[in-house]
């Protein structure tokens, strides 16, 4: 038996109602040719890689989760965090293929795979393969122990009740909350011996991707979560119960998906309206100096406060080496980007000038995201 979701009540319908709002029109903004949503899409995805990480303790800058994107060597990241997240980066690049195959279906050797692929750096902790013995969720902090996973025994039996549920039409009418259950069975019954909460946030992503909601980058939660850890922890404890207890009441864990999904999505369509004006400006700006229209993409990873690579620069403009450093020094010169460092270890950051036309539009959209569940709130429906 796993955890089964509840009748949901008229303000959580409401509530999905003005997310799949949010979500109509940030499908809307993906599906319309624009030259800066493959920039949004990558920052999306490597926020969702850096939240999810974080979780786990496994720290990087923005500029190295970036790189992991991108392929990239890593600035900061030590080698045991950087192999956590390369291997991250590969089961979420897994599941961006996944959402496009209108063949795909759920099965166990899927969910093997994708744990291989988040850890087979450290055969130690048997990627691929169910845990061989009993697991337990442990609060450093406190030195207790919170959660007692099924035995192992039981894994098998409970990951196929789980299939079932993802292949089967069971709250297929609501498809958040479906994604919110998987992710809440597969971390409840903990069948690895590590990943287990990389594993169903990732399948929590993909379940929404399957069914179109929007592109993975742009309906995960990950990055809410990784800035929201104490709170995605206590619900599961609360839920959880200390151990396998399936018949416990998960409206909190659902409402608190909800608002997940409601704070997240209203991030997103911020930050679309964001980067569209900041392109709008730098254009004008590169047209004035009469620098080449390509630029754009570092004057906007910088203005955004980012680090820019050459080798990055080189990839996303699409030119030789000689000719990315001689749009680097233009950069430079007209006091868009200051240098640091010598040869290949070379970075540009943003000038306080730049720096200053992001902060200004920026200033003009940032807002807080209230909890769509609280009286006075007034839900976004646009």
């Amino acid at each position: 038996m796993l955890f089964r979701s509840t009748k949901l009540d008229p303000q959580e319908l409401k509530v999905i109602e003005a997310i799949s709002t949010i979500y109509k029109s940030v499908r809307y903004v993906v599906s319309s040719p624009t030259r800066w949503s493959g920039v949004l899409h990558r920052n999306m995805l490597a926020q969702a890689i850096r939240g999810s990480n974080s979780i786990e303790g496994y720290l990087v800058s923005k500029e190295d989760a970036i790189a992991a994107v991108d392929g990239e060597e890593p600035l900061d990241a030590q080698r045991e965090t950087w192999l956590e997240v390369v291997g991250y980066r590969n089961a979420m690049t897994y599941v961006l293929q996944l959402a496009k195959d209108q063949q795909f279906s759920f099965n166990e050797g899927f969910l093997r795979s994708l744990h291989f692929m988040m850890l087979q750096h450290d055969l130690n902790k048997h990627p691929g393969n169910w845990r061989p013995g009993p697991i337990y969720v442990r609060d450093e902090v406190k030195q207790v122990t919170v959660y007692d996973a099924p035995t192992a025994e039981r894994v098998s039996q409970l990951v196929d009740e789980l299939v079932q549920y993802l292949r089967g039409t069971e709250d297929s009418d609501h498809i958040l909350v479906k994604a919110a259950m998987a992710h809440l069975n597969l971390v409840m019954i903990h069948p690895f011996s590590d990943g287990n909460g990389r594993m169903a946030r990732c399948l929590q992503t993909l379940v929404l991707a399957v069914r179109g909601v929007v592109q993975p980058a742009f309906c995960s939660i990950e990055e809410y979560l990784g800035r929201n850890r104490q709170p995605y922890y206590d619900v599961l404890a609360a839920v959880g119960g200390g151990t396998w207890n399936p018949k416990n009441d998960v409206r909190p864990w659902i409402r608190f998906n909800l608002t997940a999904h409601y704070r997240q999505a209203a991030t997103t369509l911020s930050r679309m309206r964001m980067i569209s004006k900041l392109w709008s400006e730098l254009e004008r700006q590169i047209k004035a100096l009469s620098l080449p229209d390509r630029t754009i993409f570092a004057l906007s990873d910088a203005a955004m406060g980012y680090h820019v690579r050459s080798s990055h620069y080189r990839n996303v403009a699409e030119v030789s080496n000689v000719v990315a450093s001689r749009d680097l020094g233009a950069l430079v010169r007209a006091g868009f980007l200051v240098p640091t460092g010598e040869k290949r270890g070379r970075i540009y950051n943003a000038s306080p000038a730049l720096r200053d036309i992001y902060v200004k539009i920026r200033s003009g959209e940032l807002r807080d995201i209230p909890d769509p569940f609280s009286a006075d709130t007034e839900l976004i429906t646009a």
